[in-house]
This record gives structure tokens, sequence and C-alpha cells, in this order.
């Protein structure tokens, strides 16, 4: 087999301007889905050169299951004084809870000042350096590839701020070390879904490619037991709607879920759990986590075609 050699290109050669050739690409659907990926978002609601006073940022956004304004800043050149700058006021002026920096090349006094700023900010805000590449083979198209120069450190991030309030408790830290374990399994598996910052709350949703509703895989400690189901937050016409297609969303997932309307409330929910969860006996924690990413993943193919 004769293979190829991967060479990278010079950036301006794919991208000649940054604003009119970087920006607008990088705003189209699959190139943003591609960044929120990497970043383990569900981007949507993009606007490019929105004003922030008399200055104009290059891309803001929303992060489809937590609402959080995203501020991207990109600079095809090498980081620089003025542009850190300017991401910071950027990111006040649009109280923005993720920043991001998409650079050519980071140098490290900037690469530590992000670092710095994750260290030292609150958990609410999460600041990401990355940089851009691109590689031919041969003659093949530029492939674009992002690099991740700098991010948060949620764990370490979510601890302080909580041990700083004084109210972390034993099921708060179970739960944050069952989220952590969860997010390093679905880095290995080459992430099916996107992860996202461990909590210590006793959910962890998974975009669907809809505000309406979504995936949430619940810890269910008293009762031993991982929830995952589909949340149709205030419309029980599509409720309606994937009930009756219930033979057909169960055949795919694979087996029986139980249906609730929750008629005396706005949300509905269908749902399998997963019998096994023991907070104080964690040996079975790699099989329970394979089963919760296994149903994760069949639950949103099975209501893919209805999402449509």
């Amino acid at each position: 087999m004769k293979l190829g050699k991967l060479k990278e290109i010079e950036i301006r050669t794919v991208w000649a301007h940054e604003q009119y050739d970087f920006s607008k690409w990088l705003s189209e659907e699959e190139n943003i889905k591609e960044l929120g990926d990497v970043l383990n978002l569900s981007l949507t609601d993009i606007e490019t050169e929105k004003f922030v006073g008399s200055y104009r940022c290059d891309i803001v956004c929303k992060d489809e299951l937590t609402g959080k304004t995203v501020l991207i800043e990109n600079q095809l050149e090498a980081t620089n004084h003025e542009h850190l700058g300017k991401t910071i006021t950027y990111a006040s002026g649009l109280d923005a809870s993720v920043v991001v920096w998409v650079v050519a090349s980071a140098r490290e006094e900037h690469a530590s000042a992000i670092e710095w700023l994750n260290k030292h900010t609150t958990s609410d805000v999460d600041f990401f350096l990355l940089e851009v590449h691109a590689y031919k083979i041969g003659d093949s198209a530029p492939a674009p590839m992002f690099k991740v120069i700098e991010q948060p450190n949620d764990f370490a991030k979510t601890v302080r701020a909580y041990a700083n309030s004084g109210e972390l408790n034993d099921s708060q830290i179970k739960r944050l070390e069952f989220w952590n374990k969860l997010n390093d399994a679905l880095d290995q598996k080459g992430k099916p879904f996107n992860k996202h910052k461990a909590t210590t709350d006793h959910w962890y949703t998974v975009a669907v490619g809809s505000s309406q509703c979504y995936i949430s895989i619940d810890l269910v400690n008293k009762e031993h037991k991982i929830r995952v189901g589909l949340w149709v937050t205030d419309n029980k016409e599509m409720f309606d709607m994937f009930y009756s297609h219930r033979e057909e969303i169960e055949k795919v997932f694979g087996e029986s879920l139980e249906w609730d309307r929750l008629d005396n409330k706005k949300a509905s929910i269908f749902s399998a759990s997963i019998p096994g969860l023991d907070f104080n006996k964690q040996d079975n924690y790699s099989e329970l986590i394979d089963m919760t990413i296994e149903k994760v993943v069949k639950l949103r193919e099975a209501i893919k075609p209805f999402l449509s």
C-alpha cells in the first residue's frame, strides 16, 4: 500500500482574509459544528460581526444545552497583547460565559495568560485557546484541524468553587467522580456524543439538535439506577408525536421504554433504566458507563427521523 505524506500548508493560502474568509467559513453549519465538537459544545444561533460598543467581534453564538453565550475571536497570525485585550473586552461587553480565541500560532506568554484566567476565574467562565492548522496529502484539498492549546480544568475549577463555599457534600463529590469517568470514557470511544463540564448535579444533558428536547442521563442513587431518557421541555404535542411512533422508536432503541406524559407538568419524558448504581461500590462503573453511552447513542438514533 502506498501512503501519502501529510504536509502542513500556510494558513493564509487557505483563508486569505481573517474576516471575509476565515470567519465566514467558520460560521457555516458544518464548520461551527466541528469546532463545537472540539469544545464539547453544541453551538447554535450564530451571529457574525456583532457590535460591542463601537467595535465588532467575530462570532457570537449560544451553547444549545446551557444557553450560555459563546464568544469566538479569530486571529490568523501569532497571538498578541492587542487581541488578548480585545477578546476580554468583547467577553465583558457580551457577558460571555465561554471565550474562544482561535489563532494561527499561540505564543507561550499568551497561553500562560489563558491558563491563569482559567485558574483564577469562577466556574461560570471558561477560556479556550486554539490553533487552527491546514494540511494536504499530495494534491488533495486543504483539511483544517483545530489544536487545543489551553482549556479549563473543569474538575479542579468546580471542586475549588464548591470547596470555597463549603457546600460540597459526599453525594456531590461522588457525582463529580462519576461524570468525570463518563467524560474519560467518551474520549476513549472517540466522543460518540459531545461531553461537557462535569458538575455536582445528578443529571448530564446531551443535545439532540432541537431546542424543544434533550437527552438526560440521571443518577438515581437512592434507587440504585441510572436513567437515560428524552425530556420534551414544554411541548405536549411533540411528546404525543413521539408516542405515536412508539413501536418504531423502541425497535431502533432495542427495548421497551417507559413513557410518561406528566400531564400536571410542562415537561414530558420517555426513558430506560440501568440497574446497579451504588456510589459506595464503584467496581461496576466501567460496565455501567459503557451501557449508558450505548443507550444514549441508540436513543438519539431512534428519535432522529422524527426531529426533521
